[in-house]
């Protein structure tokens, strides 16, 4: 069986075209996920920063109704 020559280039130069498509099509999808991911840190940052604020005013939330009740 012979090889047509032409043919496997064509064939070669098909697949370098995918090849192109496909890393830039990954490219794309790595800078996009880049994205999600800071928005994930910022998130976390945000969430974490809440919870700080919150764990600091619960003693202050605690104190005040029983400092009421004490006095009473």
């Amino acid at each position: 069986m012979a090889l047509d020559l032409e043919n496997l280039k064509s064939e070669r130069t098909a697949l370098k075209t995918k090849l192109r498509e496909l890393e830039q099509e990954q490219r794309k999808l790595e800078s996009e996920l880049k994205k999600f991911r800071q928005a994930e840190l910022q998130t976390k940052r945000q969430i974490e920063a809440l919870s700080t604020l919150i764990d600091d005013g619960a003693p202050e939330q605690k104190s005040g109704p029983k400092a009421a009740v004490d006095g009473e």
